[in-house]
């Protein structure tokens, strides 16, 4: 997942909406969203070669969603970053918790959001300790939290302004399916090509063999009721759309 943007506690009718986009190699086998069958109450799509998954959510209120931090050259971590949501969705550590005892050595660098529905965490193996978020909107790419890259800016700023229009979902796909490429005097330096930092500047990423694979709507109500709403693409375009229910609580 290489874009989040999450509103905690600003819509007085909806405490928590998120709007992502995972990117990822198109090779990479996954599942689209969907209830997991050995945890049904896990509503989210699966990477099928670690077994973990980028953003999901549960009928009791947790969410968990997870980014990499671009460190080219970097040795990878032992462990798969999409353990860390998975684990977190299947248990029921209060999302404190669970974020303060991460070993944060044994994975590559990532960027973690958590959520029981009471508080939002989150946790950076290379942003020091865990710490509850406070209400507003919070973004994260593929640097540290609400890091100022373009790309995160201009998704928080459509965001809120998407967010004063539910439950019109349209705004908030059309912010995600934004490819406008950054003028390079404004991209970040972050160690790879000119090519790749121009490519990846992108809200929406497009390329034959890498690029964004899903966007993802999630939204719950007061109530604790909602949906997670997600769109699926290949190199050509979508291939799908599934919408999963939370009932109120």
């Amino acid at each position: 997942m290489c874009l989040i943007v999450v509103a905690w506690r600003v819509h007085p009718e909806y405490p928590l909406v998120v709007a992502a986009n995972r990117d990822e190699f198109r090779a990479r086998p996954t599942a689209a969203a969907m209830r997991w069958p050995d945890a049904p109450q896990v509503a989210a799509g699966r990477d099928l070669e670690a077994g973990g998954t980028w953003l999901g959510a549960t009928d009791a209120g947790r969410f968990a969603a997870v980014t990499n931090v671009r460190e080219p050259g970097r040795p990878p971590g032992a462990r798969s970053r999409g353990h860390l949501t998975r684990d977190f969705l299947t248990g029921t550590v209060p999302p404190g918790d669970f974020a303060a005892g991460l070993p944060g050595e044994a994975y590559s660098g990532f960027n973690l959001l958590l959520s029981d529905g009471r508080t939002l965490w989150y946790r950076s193996n290379r942003d020091g300790a865990a710490r509850p978020l406070p209400a507003g909107i919070h973004g994260v790419s593929n640097h540290l939290l609400d890091t100022p890259w373009p790309k995160l800016t201009t998704a928080k700023a459509r965001f809120a302004e998407a967010l004063a229009r539910l439950p019109d979902e349209s705004p908030f796909f059309d912010l995600l399916a934004d490819d406008e490429i950054v003028p390079d005097e404004a991209l970040p330096a972050t160690g790879v090509p000119l090519e790749w930092e121009r490519r990846l500047s992108a809200v929406f990423v497009r390329s034959p063999d890498y690029g964004t694979r899903a966007s993802t709507l999630l939204v719950r109500r007061a109530d604790g009721g909602g949906f997670l709403l997600e769109r699926s693409f290949d190199a050509a375009g979508l291939t799908g759309e599934v919408r999963l229910a939370f009932a109120p609580a």
